[in-house]
């Protein structure tokens, strides 16, 4: 049934495509109404903090800060907010990090415009959206065997291109201490390499490499 009141929605892309794509799927629906956009996180929460929307969708990669700390500075203000985070990453750590902080939806950004619209209306309701295969990686994280803070420090600086003796010498700690987290790495990631592990980090959101990329 359609609200009488229409579902305010803030939208926050700094890609114009994406930005315009998201509005005129949104634009289509009787029972909504873009009252915001922006293009990056402190726009963002300036621009919630001024509108109040019903919901606003954050992309997960923003040039200023990531969409997680936009999620985590407007829940600080607003604690009924209803926000869904857009990615073109599915990592079970971005989605943990992102339903951690405040987010009540969690959507990749190939998702279909009937989901988009059922995420936007479940979330104005106050109810959480998970498609399915966004459910399945939240769960692997929360059950399987996760890196340490130390190992995802480790981890970071695999992906930076360092040796172990580098490592070593920037934490600092021995160089053996280095080879213990490096092989307790790739048994949690379930991998054999090095190479492996950067993939299957960023994969996961673990780690994310180079500069901002359009999520």
């Amino acid at each position: 049934m359609i609200s009488a009141e229409p579902v305010r929605i803030l939208v926050v892309d700094d890609h114009p495509v994406v930005l315009q794509g998201l509005v005129a799927m949104i634009s289509q629906e009787p029972d909504m109404q873009i009252v915001a956009e922006a293009r990056n996180g402190r726009e963002a929460i300036e621009m919630h903090r001024r509108v109040r929307p019903d919901v606003t969708l954050v992309d997960l990669r923003l040039p200023d800060m990531s969409g997680v700390d936009v999620v985590a500075a407007i829940r600080q203000e607003h604690r009924d907010a209803g926000l869904i985070v857009l990615s073109v990453f599915g990592g079970d750590e971005d989605i943990y990090r992102a339903l951690q902080k405040g987010a009540r939806a969690y959507l990749q950004k190939d998702v279909t415009r009937e989901e988009l619209i059922r995420a936007v209306r479940a979330v104005s309701r106050g109810n959480r959206y998970l498609p399915v295969s966004v459910a399945a990686r939240l769960a692997d994280r929360i059950s399987g065997s996760n890196p340490t803070p130390r190992e995802l420090a480790v981890l970071q600086l695999i992906a930076s291109g360092k040796s172990n003796k580098e490592i070593a010498a920037e934490l600092p700690v021995g160089e053996g201490t280095v080879k213990t987290h490096v092989n307790n790495i790739m048994r949690k990631l379930g991998v054999t390499s090095r190479t492996q592990a950067i993939l299957a980090a960023v994969q996961r959101g673990l780690v994310h490499l180079g500069p901002k990329r359009h999520s």
